[in-house]
C-alpha cells in the first residue's frame, strides 16, 4: 500500500533533521562546543596557531583535529566568517521538551522567554547570553520562520549556546497555552501596551513568568498577542527612542526578576 504524501513528506522531514548538522567556528564558540559533553562533534578544523590555544578542549572534546594552512582555510564557510583558525562540525542540541525544560525546581520562580518570528542569528545569539545572565530556563523560538543554530549565532551567544535551552516549537501559541497550563504569567512585549513591565509583575514575583518578544518592525503577530496574558511595555525615560529586539530581552528580564526570597 501507498504511503499517504503527507506521510512521505514528514519521513523525509525527520530524515533531514536527523542528518543536520552545523559549522560552528571562533575560538570561543568551538572551545565551548568542545568541553560540552551533551555536543556531538563530527569534524574539527584548525590551524597550529587555534590549535595550540585549543589544546585543553580538544583534549577534552575527544575528536581528532585536521590541520589547515591560514591561507587556505578549508572549512566550509562563508568568506566573511571570523574563523579564527578554528571551525567545528556539530550536530544541533537537543534540549528535550517545553514541559521538560520549563517545569523549574519548585525553589527559584522560573522565568523564560519566547521569541516570534525572530530570524536575525546575531539577535538571537546575544538573547541567548542575556537568557543565561538572567537565569532564564529557556528561550524558545519557533521552527520555522526563526533562526536556526549557525555559526554565526553561537559566535554572537560568545558559549551561551552550549548551556542556556534553545528550543524549537512548530507553533508558539499553542507553547504559549502550554506555559499557562503550567502556572506561567505570559507577557507579550508591545511598545504601544498600556501597562508597564514592572507594573505588570508587581505582586507576582514568586510566579513563573514568561516573556514574549516579536521582530523588530511587525512585533508580536495578532495570534501570538491575543494568546498572551497581558501585553505590556518597557518604561522610557523620553517620549520616544527603541530597543533592537536583543537589548530589550535584556531589559526585559532584568524588569521581571524574582525578588529575594521568593519562592
Amino acid at each position: 500500500m501507498k504511503k499517504p504524501k503527507w506521510v512521505v513528506e514528514k519521513e523525509r522531514g525527520r530524515k533531514a533533521a536527523a542528518e543536520e548538522t552545523v559549522w560552528l567556528f571562533g575560538l570561543h564558540a568551538v572551545r565551548d562546543a568542545l568541553m560540552n559533553p551533551a555536543r556531538e562533534k563530527l569534524r574539527l578544523i584548525v590551524t597550529k596557531n587555534a590549535a595550540d590555544k585549543l589544546a585543553d578542549a580538544i583534549a577534552a572534546g575527544g575528536i581528532e583535529p585536521e590541520m589547515a594552512d591560514p591561507r587556505r582555510f578549508t572549512a566550509p564557510l562563508d568568506p566573511q566568517s571570523v574563523h579564527q583558525g578554528a571551525a567545528l562540525e556539530v550536530r544541533p542540541l537537543d534540549w528535550g521538551s517545553v514541559a521538560e525544560r520549563c517545569l523549574g525546581d519548585g525553589v527559584r520562580p522560573p522565568r523564560v522567554v519566547l521569541l516570534d518570528r525572530v530570524t536575525d542569528p546575531h539577535n538571537v545569539g546575544a538573547i541567548l547570553r542575556s537568557a543565561e545572565v538572567f537565569g532564564a530556563l529557556a528561550v524558545i523560538g519557533m521552527r520555522h520562520h526563526a533562526a536556526p543554530e549557525t555559526g554565526a549565532l553561537a559566535k554572537t551567544a560568545s558559549g551561551a549556546l552550549e548551556r542556556q535551552p534553545y528550543l524549537r516549537v512548530r507553533n508558539l501559541a499553542d507553547t504559549i497555552v502550554e506555559l499557562q497550563s503550567m502556572g506561567y504569567l505570559v507577557l507579550g512585549l508591545d511598545g504601544e501596551a498600556g501597562t508597564e513591565l514592572e507594573d505588570a509583575v508587581e505582586g507576582l514575583r514568586d510566579r513563573p513568568v514568561a516573556l514574549v518578544l516579536g521582530a523588530e518592525g511587525p512585533g508580536l503577530r495578532p495570534k501570538t498577542r491575543d494568546t498572551c496574558d497581558r501585553l505590556v511595555r518597557i518604561a522610557f525615560a523620553g517620549s520616544f527612542g527603541s530597543l533592537n529586539v536583543s537589548n530589550a530581552a535584556a531589559v526585559a528580564l532584568y524588569a521581571a526578576r524574582a525578588t529575594t526570597g521568593s519562592r
